[in-house]
Parts: C-alpha cells; sequence; structure tokens
C-alpha cells in the first residue's frame, strides 16, 4: 500500500499519480497489478479507533514494562523518576521540535518515536556543553527554551501536524505493542536475568559491562572526557550514549549502573522499532509488510541444522544491552535513512528536513563508528544508480553526500583521533572465529579450503535475504526509487566489511548489524512483489513458511551432526545438514514442478520457504535464555565463579566515590580478570566504574594504545602495558609502602588515594611513611596519601 504525499514522488511515479485519482491526504491511487500499488482508497479507508482504545496498546506494553522492571529490581521512585525524565526532557521537546520541522506523512506513534530520537541528541549535545562548562544540570535548558520558544511563537506548534497524520489501524497499534513487549521480555529473559543489581551476583555479569559503567562514571564529570581505566588516556570511542546516561543520572538522580542495567535501553528499543517500521512502511507500502520486515529484524536468524547450542556464529543482532552505543546508534540512524529517502525521492535541495537531518548525522557521528560508513555505502551505490540512469547527479544526493562525509571525516579524525581501535583489513578472520567455534580446532589449523568453505555456507545463510531482494529483479519501477540502492548499499557494505575485515573481539560484525535491518526491508519488499506477481495466496504462503521451519527442524535430527565436533571427526560433517537441507528444497521444487504449478507461483513458493528456514535458530538465538544464575563469562566464554569475586568491592567504590573528588586519581594492585590471573587477562575494570574515578592504571585491555599494537594471533587482553614504568612504580607501592614509589606516584601522576584488592596469598601492606588506611571492606582496602 502507498503512504506518501505527491510531493514526495519522482519522475515516472509523480506522473502516474497525476493520472491517477489522489485522495484529500496525498495518498496514491491505483496503479498496474503486480507494483505494489494499493486499492483505490484502500490506504484511508483503515479504520480510526476511538481515543481510549487507540492508547490502550501503548498502555498495555507499558504496564507490561514497569512490572518486568519492578520485578527485577528497580524501585518506585526510580521507575517514577525515570518515566518523567523520558517524558519531560526527552520525548515531550523533541515531538514539539518533530512538530515543528517535519511534514512527512506520520502516525502519532512515529511522531513520538521521532520526537525521542531528536531528544536524545539534543540532550548530548546539550550535556557537553553544560558538562565542559562545568553545570552539568544546564543539560535542563534545552527543553526549557523548547517549552518557552513554543509558547512565545504559536508558528511553531506545528497546527499543520494533524494534516500529515496518519492513522494508524488498531491492529497495527497492538501489533507494534506486541513487538515491543516482546523485546522487553527478551530483555528480561536473556539479561535482566543474568545481570544482577547488588554484589557480588553483579560482578558475573557480561565483562564489557563495567567498561560501559566507567565511561559513564568519567562523562557525568569530565568533557572532554578520557579512558577512566588508565588516567590520561585519550576517549577515541563513540561516546555519545554515555553522555546521555550521565545526563540522565544528573537529572533524576538514579545511579548509572541502574540505568545501564534495566532502565535506559528501553525506551531507545521502542523508537528503534516504530521508526524501523515507519521506514519499512514507506519502502514496502503495507501495513503488514512493514510488520513483516520488523519482526525479521529482531527476531529473525540465519538456518543453524546442528544439535547442540546455537554458538550465534551464523546469526546477528541489531539490539544489544551489552553494547548501549550499537542500539544508540542503530536508533538515531533510522530517522537519517528516513530523511535522505524523501529527500532523495522528492529531489529537491531545500525544506525542513536539512536542519533535522544534520543534527541526526551529527548523533550518528559520535553515537556509534561503524554507521555513517555503512550510509556514505549506499549513497555510493545510489549515485552510481542515478548516472546509469540520468548521467548526471540531484543536488539532493550531492547535498547529503556533502554532509556525511563532513561527518565522516570530524569523525574519524577528530573523535576517533584517526585511530583504528584494532579494525584492519584482515579477509575471513571472522571465518577463522567460526571455524574455531565450529569444530573446537584452534583457528591456527583452519586452512584457506576450510575458511573458503565456511564463508560459502555463510553466504548460503544469507538465502533469506537473497530470495527476497531477487524478488525486485526485472522491476525496473522498484529499483528506480532511491531508496532500494540506498538500502542495498549500507547493507552489502556491512556483509562486505564482516567478510575483509578484522578486529581483536570480533567487533566487525557491528557493520552487519547496522545494515542487516535495511536488507531486511529490502527483502520483504521483493517478497511481496513476489507474492503478488505470482497470485500466491496467504494461505499458500503460510504453507510455505511451515515448509521451510520443518524442513530445518527434520535435517537437524536427521544429520545429527552437534557442534562444536567431537575431536577426530572430519570437518566435512559441517557441510552435510546444509547438504540435505538444500536437497529437501530442490525435492520440494521438482515435485511441485511436477504437480503442474506454473513456474511463478513455484518459485514464489520455494522462495517463501527458503526465507523460514532461519525461524527455529531465531527460537534458539534471539529467545531463549542463555547462561546461568551466578556464573559470568570469560572473554574465552569460560565461566567465572561467585568464589573468584573478592567481597567487598562495591562498598569500598562508593566509599571512595563519596569520599574523594572528580578529579581525584586512584591506584590500584588490581589488573587481572577475577580467575584468570595466570597467564593475566587485563580486563579489571570494577573499581573505575563503581568509584567514577580516573585510575592510574586499573585493566588496559580496551584502550586505544592496547588496540593499536594488537596484531592478528594475538589476545588484546595478554598484551603487557606499554608504560612499564608506570606500572612498576604502581605496583611498587602496594609491595612496599614504605618506599618512596607512593610520593613519586603522587608528584608524578596525581595519585591520592590507594586502593588494595586481597587476593589468595596476598598480604595486606604495611602502614607506611607516606599513606594511611581510612576504609576496610571485605578484601578492600583503601589508603589516603598524606
Amino acid at each position: 500500500m502507498a503512504e506518501t504525499s505527491p510531493g514526495t514522488l519522482s519522475g515516472t511515479e509523480q506522473g502516474r499519480t497525476d493520472r491517477g485519482r489522489t485522495d484529500r491526504g496525498g495518498t496514491r491511487a491505483a496503479g498496474p497489478a503486480g507494483t505494489g500499488w494499493s486499492r483505490p482508497g484502500a490506504y484511508d479507508r483503515v479504520s480510526r479507533p476511538g481515543r481510549l482504545s487507540a492508547w490502550l496498546p501503548a498502555a498495555a506494553v507499558t504496564a507490561f514494562t514497569a512490572a518486568v522492571l519492578l520485578y527485577f529490581g528497580v524501585s518506585v521512585r526510580d521507575l517514577l523518576l525515570f518515566c518523567a525524565y523520558a517524558v519531560v526532557c526527552v520525548a515531550l521537546p523533541g515531538t514539539l521540535l518533530v512538530r515543528a520541522l517535519y511534514r512527512g506523512r506520520r502516525t502519532l506513534a512515529e511522531e513520538i518515536a521521532l520526537g525521542v530520537a531528536l531528544g536524545y541528541v539534543l540532550e548530548v549535545l546539550g550535556y557537553i556543553a553544560a558538562r565542559a562548562a562545568g553545570a552539568p544540570l544546564l543539560v535542563l535548558a534545552w527543553p526549557a527554551v523548547t517549552y518557552a520558544a513554543v509558547a512565545v511563537f504559536p508558528r511553531l506548534r506545528g497546527r499543520g501536524a494533524g494534516e500529515s497524520r496518519t492513522p494508524a489501524p488498531l491492529w497495527w497499534s497492538w501489533a507494534l505493542a506486541l513487538i515491543v513487549a516482546g523485546l522487553v521480555a527478551w530483555s528480561a529473559a536473556t539479561f535482566f536475568r543474568h545481570t544482577a543489581l547488588t554484589w557480588p551476583l553483579m560482578a558475573t555479569a557480561n565483562v564489557d559491562l563495567p567498561f560501559h559503567l566507567a565511561l559513564i562514571g568519567e562523562l557525568k564529570n569530565h568533557v572532554p572526557p578520557t579512558v577512566p581505566l588508565v588516567a590520561g588516556e585519550p576517549l577515541l570511542y563513540h561516546w555519545f550514549v554515555y553522555a546521555h546516561y550521565a545526563a540522565a543520572s544528573w537529572i533524576t538522580g538514579i545511579e548509572p549502573l541502574t540505568l545501564l542495567f534495566r532502565l535506559g535501553m528501553l525506551p531507545v528499543l521502542a523508537a528503534l522499532a516504530v521508526l524501523l517500521a515507519m521506514v519499512a512502511r514507506r519502502v514496502v507500502r503495507s501495513w503488514a509488510g512493514a510488520l513483516v520486515a520488523l519482526a525479521g529484524t529482531f527476531f529473525m536468524a540465519t538456518p543453524h541444522p546442528y544439535l547442540g547450542p546455537n554458538t550465534g556464529v551464523f546469526t546477528w543482532r541489531v539490539q544489544s544491552w551489552t553494547s548501549p552505543s550499537q542500539t544508540f546508534g542503530a536508533l538515531l540512524l533510522v530517522p537519517v535513512v528516513l530523511l535522505v529517502i524523501e529527500l532523495l525521492e522528492r529531489r529537491t535541495a531545500g525544506g525542513r528536513h536539512w536542519p533535522l537531518l544534520g543534527v541526526f548525522l551529527v548523533g550518528v557521528m559520535g553515537a556509534k563508528a561503524t554507521q555513517l560508513p555503512l550510509l556514505a555505502a549506499g549513497l555510493a551505490v545510489v549515485g552510481a544508480a542515478e548516472i546509469v540512469r540520468r548521467r548526471r547527479l540531484s543536488p539532493a544526493l550531492l547535498g547529503v553526500a556533502a554532509v556525511t562525509g563532513a561527518c565522516l571525516l570530524y569523525a574519524q579524525f577528530v573523535l576517533f583521533g584517526g585511530a583504528r581501535n584494532a579494525i584492519i583489513v584482515d579477509p575471513l578472520s571472522l571465518m577463522r572465529f567460526t571455524w574455531h567455534e565450529l569444530t573446537g580446532q584452534e583457528e591456527a589449523r583452519a586452512g584457506i579450503s576450510a575458511l573458503l568453505g565456511v564463508a560459502v555456507l555463510y553466504l548460503l545463510c544469507w538465502t533469506a535475504i537473497w530470495a527476497g531482494v531477487l524478488g525486485l529483479v526485472g522491476r525496473s519501477r522498484a529499483l528506480a526509487r532511491p531508496a532500494v540502492p540506498l538500502m542495498l548499499g549500507m547493507g552489502l557494505a556491512g556483509l562486505g566489511a564482516v567478510l575483509v575485515l578484522g578486529h581483536s573481539q570480533m567487533s566487525q560484525i557491528y557493520f552487519l548489524a547496522g545494515g542487516y535491518p535495511y536488507l531486511v526491508i529490502l527483502a520483504v519488499h521483493g517478497l511481496s512483489v513476489v507474492r503478488r506477481r505470482a497470485r500466491l495466496t496467504y494461505r499458500t504462503a503460510a504453507v510455505a513458511v511451515g515448509a521451510g521451519v520443518l524442513a530445518e527442524l527434520l535435517v537437524r535430527r536427521l544429520c545429527g551432526v552437534t557442534v562444536p565436533l567431537a575431536p577426530g571427526r572430519p570437518g566435512t560433517l559441517l557441510y552435510l545438514p546444509y547438504v540435505v537441507l538444500w536437497a529437501t528444497v530442490v525435492v520440494v521444487a521438482v515435485v511441485l514442478a511436477v504437480s503442474g504449478w506454473r513456474g511463478i507461483r513455484l518459485w514464489a513458493f520455494v522462495v517463501f520457504m527458503v526465507t523460514a528456514l532461519g525461524l527455529p535458530s531465531a527460537w534458539a538465538a534471539r529467545v531463549l535464555p542463555s547462561g546461568g544464575t551466578g556464573v559470568g563469562s570469560a572473554p574465552d566464554g569460560s565461566p567465572v565463579p561467585i568464589s573468584a569475586v573478592p567481597a567487598g568491592a562495591m562498598s569500598a567504590a562508593r566509599w571512595l566515590r563519596a569520599h574523594s573528588g572528580p578529579g581525584d586519581v586512584v591506584a590500584t594492585n588490581a589488573h587481572c580478570l577475577w580467575g584468570y590471573e595466570n597467564p593475566c587477562q587485563h580486563l579489571h575494570m570494577w573499581l573505575a566504574a563503581l568509584a567514577e574515578r580516573r585510575v592510574l592504571v586499573e585493566g588496559w585491555t580496551y584502550t586505544p594504545s592496547n588496540n593499536d599494537r594488537w596484531r592478528p594471533g594475538e589476545r588484546t587482553e595478554t598484551l603487557p602495558f606499554w608504560d612499564a614504568e608506570r606500572l612498576r612504580l604502581n605496583d611498587a607501592a602496594f609491595r612496599d609502602p614504605a618506599s618512596a614509589a607512593i610520593r613519586l606516584l603522587n608528584a608524578r601522576y596525581g595519585v591520592r588515594w590507594l586502593v588494595f584488592e586481597q587476593r589468595p596469598g596476598m598480604a595486606r601492606p604495611r602502614v607506611g611513611e607516606w599513606a594511611h588506611p581510612v576504609y576496610r571492606s571485605g578484601d578492600y582496602a583503601i589508603y589516603r596519601i598524606t
């Protein structure tokens, strides 16, 4: 179905609309069969629910979310404060600005979601200025100025916004609410359940979480920020999401721990779902198709026809609690894609879209480093398509490309300081990791034939996408729309980055996660075209989907290949389930062909069957909980028992936060992840995270200096510290407090506090001339340098 105004159409699309019937809201009339055009008036004959029933879906999902949060330890006070903050300081002022600046068609939920995204960007930019000025609560100036401006200037109240409103069907609102509720349930099952708010269970959380928490503490107290784990180390990282958390903590008084572990990502997830559905509806031109694209984005995975636990090596995740920058960046990229599509389809270089686009691009610039390169790749594909079709580039495309390029250069050379952050050109490095996960063998033992074989499997697993996108082949009108090459370029760039680049922690997968939603939208668009061309009924399509799900489940049991492979079993067994799976698809196709199905209907049925092959593995990878209570995971995936966690860490860190200044530097003898001292994995980060203070040397694995030294075959967590003299003085202060090392730490590095962590076999240091004890808790002792 179509949902756009005549002003947003281009070329032949505009002419065709002018020749047809157009209603008052600008909805496109009927067009030729199979082109994706709606029936006359079909879009506008949606039922307008009453005011009460229209708000019921949002109220229901809000109540469900509140119940989940209360069950998992969030206090009523924190919940109410956060809700008030999210509405008054982010969503409402952002929505008012969207109503004043954005004239595109949207539902009320989409308007609010755009307002949330805009509110986040303006909050971050306002907080950076306020924190740099030494008055963090001045971040409240931007919503206050917005409210005042709207009150004083009536033209900013968006009186024409109602004319651009699209009434959403009630079933659509409930479907969106169910998807958001599903994301909340997924968060509870896979994250809340295994991430405690109290010590020591908290210490067994994902190893990345204390790093994120430490950066929030750093942004609470310092702008420009540095790496708090190694005092003086520049923070060459995408840190805007931590500025948002810091602002939220200042405004509400809620602990950063509660924001990171429970509250902060929930509005981001809800807005992300609504905005992705908005973009999908623009492209697919169908309410139902947009819903399928949204469900595919969040709840679909690649086929995994193996027994044993789903390793996740062939899967991806757009949203992540353990990488808040990924989810935050994904949210801010969606309005950019939306605005770029509307600018390119209108083919104009003016309008109110440009200020919004500029603001969102700045937000994406500092939110996630992997997003802007994807957008640039998509724009390049659009440019190539325009040159082929029109022999020239539109002014709108040139303008968007210029702004994107400026933001990309600023991010790379100013925000990130030109650092590579362990990203290198290392083709098929992900395939080596995948080979290790599937076979249990060392990565070094994977030959080129094995890597190429795994790469072929990886590409075959994307058949769900290729099958859908191929549905657009031969549809010149669909391919002529700028949205198609834009999204195709973004998705293929993400997949190419995964295959070509390497990273010490396999973080090149975030390129894929950034582009994947847009590939799903194109795939659903292609599937819609295929279904209409084949006149395939929804019932038959459902049978095809069921056949695909059944095929993977049966092949998994029939072949019985368990990963990782048992020692001595040949690696060729990895290919057996996939060979049987695709042979099954061919057999089904042959049977249908012999039965007399028309070729187009046969193709459509097989395409729908293939796209459903990943649904069983999606259940295992996305829905079923992972991990166990009281057990965390080390970087190599091995468990970290509670018994390995020293007692008293949280109380000692909180005491230090209360009795020290934000500018104080702390020294500690703790560098190794608990339970991984030999060899030492330099991932100790809880002191900086909980005390919100800069530490002279704690864990240095994730620092730019450490990442820039990494080479393939090495492990970043075991690389030695690059400043041997600093580390020697730091550790000498704890081995012999009577030595001059403490005095040198104070004079040379400004250290004012020592935090001693006692582990088995260690004796507490004697009280020396240069420091005296001020606090003890469990296995921790704090000394003040005199």
